[in-house]
């Protein structure tokens, strides 16, 4: 079973992901109750993690920034600059768990973030040189290689932690 710290970590990296239009407000109501299954409680998580998929657009952009204030953990405004960098920390974890191959995350770092973020830079130039691979004396595989190898030095990019979790009985 899911500790409750780790279904706050889980649900705030879904609170990022959503801030930045990286998952949808049914996935976010969906880590609502595993949350609340973990453990982690708060009236407002209650009312999100009851919500149909047809009223979760609307619930999550309501009710968000209060569940997560009563649980301790920081909103980011939908669209907001300040929710990119996090995303993009997030999407490189994703990517060094496997759960996304090199290329499309270069592709998709780069396309949504490009020159807008600082630590998607990098990836405007590798998802550039995939299209032109054939032209050049790299081999995809390099390619994937520095890609990996850029995200992991994001992902480890020093940062402000997020404040603690708090639970309620």
């Amino acid at each position: 079973m899911t500790s409750p710290e780790t279904a706050a970590t889980v649900l705030q990296e879904h609170a990022v992901l959503w801030s930045a239009r990286e998952i949808r407000a049914e996935e976010f109501v969906r880590s609502a109750c595993d949350a609340l299954v973990a453990g982690l409680d708060s009236p407002t998580l209650r009312v999100l993690a009851a919500c149909t998929r047809a009223e979760a657009t609307e619930a999550v952009r309501e009710l968000l920034p209060t569940a997560l204030g009563e649980l301790g953990l920081v909103f980011y405004p939908l669209d907001s600059e300040a929710a990119t960098e996090p995303a993009v920390r997030l999407l490189a974890g994703r990517l060094l768990a496997g759960k996304v191959m090199p290329r499309t995350f270069a592709w998709r770092i780069s396309r949504v973030y490009g020159s807008n973020v600082d630590l998607a830079l990098p990836f405007v130039g590798l998802h550039e040189a995939y299209d032109t691979v054939v032209y050049t004396e790299y081999t995809v595989a390099e390619l994937d290689a520095e890609v990996i190898a850029e995200a992991r030095r994001i992902a480890a990019y020093p940062h402000e932690p997020m404040e603690s979790p708090s639970t309620s009985d």
